[in-house]
């Protein structure tokens, strides 16, 4: 598992120029892409086509040839394998058959994107493409409202614009939000604003629908634990209005399921 360069083609490191230059064979996903890169460092290993509409039909026949001793490298057009890229059913057969699986690090959009973000990692969610019709966006956006993580979403030049008005549809103009496109290209852009504002940016620059996309937003804030439900808090008042402050926000406790020592502390809150 061979990671490659995003953009910058000097972003491969020598352990993977190595491995490409020793192995018996390099799977590609598109081969005509990736023979830029073998011709710029002068790789002649032969190299066979992997993608998502052929990998079923070749796994037997590449099993064979692992199980034989022959070594295989496995790249995606860019960045690291199987990250939204096909060689999942290569990589999980090979381990039920006891063949080895190396990987050779190295550039990755989604932790690069992260990376320049400013926004927390210590947590996030990578969600890879979102669905291409809206009606079943909008849905998986919706499932992801009240996440606390990052989330992170690769989109598609001629998506990028209906993805961002669904998302501030879903989450809001205010919330917070990274636009990185090309990244390590010439024309890189990170961008850090809110919904609303990227989606009126990205509207009237046609060059920012262009290239590989990486959408960052920022998680939902954390619930306060000891934030009071509103209907918990409503009958606890009612309650109170004839009973004993104590009383009261037991009872409503139990008619609420609410924690009772939060409710006697909001109500002697209000006192």
């Amino acid at each position: 598992m061979v990671a490659t360069p995003i953009g910058n083609l000097g972003d491969i490191s020598t352990r993977a120029l190595e491995i490409l230059r020793q192995v018996q064979r390099i799977a590609a996903e598109d081969t005509r892409h990736s023979a830029a890169l073998m011709r710029h460092y002068a790789i002649d290993t032969p190299m066979l086509s992997l993608h998502e509409h052929n990998e079923r039909h070749k796994i037997d026949s590449l099993l064979s040839r692992l199980a034989a001793g022959e070594s295989l490298a496995l790249i995606s057009d860019a960045g690291t394998p199987l990250i939204s890229d096909p060689g999942y059913h290569l990589v999980q057969h090979c381990h039920q058959q006891g063949i080895a699986v190396v990987p050779i690090p190295g550039p990755s959009a989604v932790i690069t994107a992260l990376s320049a973000s400013g926004l927390p990692t210590d947590r996030f969610s990578f969600e890879g493409f979102l669905p291409s019709r809206s009606g079943a966006r909008t849905t998986r956006l919706q499932g992801l409202v009240n996440d606390p993580r990052t989330l992170v979403f690769y989109e598609s030049p001629h998506r990028i614009v209906d993805s961002l008005r669904d998302m501030v549809a879903v989450f809001g103009a205010p919330r917070v939000v990274v636009l990185a496109r090309e990244l390590s290209k010439t024309f890189e852009t990170i961008r850090y604003s809110t919904l609303g504002e990227l989606l009126s940016w990205v509207e009237s620059d046609p060059n920012q629908q262009k290239g590989e996309i990486v959408l960052l937003l920022h998680g939902a804030d954390e619930p306060d634990p000891k934030a009071v439900d509103p209907e918990a808090s409503r009958v606890a008042a009612l309650l109170a209005e004839e009973l004993p402050v104590k009383q009261a926000a037991a009872l409503a406790a139990k008619i609420t399921g609410a924690k009772k020592n939060a409710l006697y502390k909001w109500l002697l809150g209000r006192e």
